[in-house]
């Protein structure tokens, strides 16, 4: 007699085949791990921003990369998030960098790891980690909420530790950190900061070594981005950056004008004021926020929804590629104003997305398919 199985049917019992090779090769270790490899539902971890002192309003996020020097607080593939509020949930005054592992115990509201408390208030998105052990984080401090009330703002150097250690300012070139992008060589690296006061988008070429970051040169790299007040922002203007080394150019979110820019040259640029090529303006922005790079080489943004904003589209990230072209976009809450701060880690990594939704003060971790 033949028996005849159905593909699925086939598939199975391969499956079931390797299996019992693996357990009886590698253990029970060495079967799960298949097993997970073929899982349905995705990796995914979600948890809560507010730390104990109420913190609220989740903005920069950013991974631990690997090759961070261990013997801190934090190791490489933590996820770091910054707080724009107090637990008044005034706009500005938040002082706490959380800090979160994903292969760890879950944070209920409330009960979040708090890496670093600031002197400053109104940590922005501008949060970033260099590979040589430092967490940087700008801040636009306001006293009521309002642009009214808004200061000039800083670039703090943290360690690892958690402990500040440098404060650095510009009138100019840091007025309002609102975002940056790292290109991180490890002894040095170079810092593209947006300016959401005053329109323009800096570089800070810096030194790294064991005690801290020296700025070898800094200069402006693009301008001319629309920066105005905003009562649910507090300001918009350029926001997020996303650089690729390769062809030397910086991505720009210019918030105000719901576009993203492409500037040229942007690592070797001894001055510029303008505001680059126009990427992408199409319907499906509505006030890009945070910008990275995703695995597949396409760009991600946030839609903070304080221009062109649709309840039918809500807290949205977008993603398309380099030549402008809308690829598909996702919503991380039902409410308008979730999406914020994003980041990816482009090449391996137990996990590689993460954003924030502001809406719930959570942040959730993803391990997404790349083509590595």
């Amino acid at each position: 007699m033949i028996t005849r199985h159905s593909a699925p049917g086939v598939r199975n019992l391969r499956r079931a085949l390797s299996m019992i090779l693996l357990a009886a090769s590698g253990g029970l270790a060495a079967v799960q791990d298949a097993a997970a490899e073929e899982a349905f539902i995705p990796k995914l971890v979600n948890s809560s921003t507010v730390p104990s002192n109420g913190d609220v309003n989740p903005y920069g996020l950013a991974f631990v990369p690997e090759g961070f020097p261990a013997g801190g607080s934090i190791a490489p593939g933590d996820v770091l998030a910054a707080n724009f509020n107090a637990s008044s949930n005034i706009q500005g005054t938040g002082t706490t960098i959380i800090q979160f592992t994903p292969t760890g115990t879950i944070a209920p509201p409330g009960a979040a790891t708090t890496f670093f408390t600031s002197a400053l208030p109104g940590l922005s998105t501008a949060l970033g980690v260099l590979k040589g052990g430092f967490v940087l984080v700008g801040n636009l401090p306001t006293t009521d909420g309002t642009a009214a009330t808004a200061g000039q703002g800083a670039l703090q150097v943290i360690d690892r530790h958690g402990t500040g250690i440098q404060i650095l300012t510009d009138a100019k070139l840091l007025d309002g950190p609102w975002d940056l992008a790292v290109d991180d060589h490890g002894t040095w690296a170079q810092v593209f900061v947006s300016s959401v006061l005053n329109g323009t988008v800096s570089r800070f070429d810096v030194a790294v070594t064991a005690k801290g970051v020296s700025i070898l040169k800094k200069t402006q790299v693009a301008g001319g981005y629309t920066h105005v007040p905003n009562a649910a922002a507090v300001v918009l203007g350029p926001t997020g950056l996303a650089f690729d080394p390769e062809s030397d150019t910086l991505y720009v979110a210019s918030t105000g004008d719901n576009a993203i820019y492409a500037v040229s040259h942007a690592g070797r640029l001894s001055n510029g004021s303008g505001r680059g090529k126009l990427v992408f303006a199409d319907a499906h922005l509505r006030g890009p926020l945070a910008l990275r790079f995703a695995p597949n080489g396409n760009l991600l943004t946030a839609n903070g929804d304080a221009v062109n904003g649709d309840p039918l589209h809500p807290s949205e990230i977008v993603e398309f590629d380099r030549s402008g072209h809308f690829v598909r976009e996702y919503d991380v809450d039902s409410s308008q104003g979730g999406a914020f701060g994003i980041d990816t880690v482009l090449h391996g990594g137990a996990f590689n997305y993460a954003v924030i939704d502001d809406v719930t003060n959570s942040l959730a971790v993803y391990r997404l398919p790349s083509e590595e």
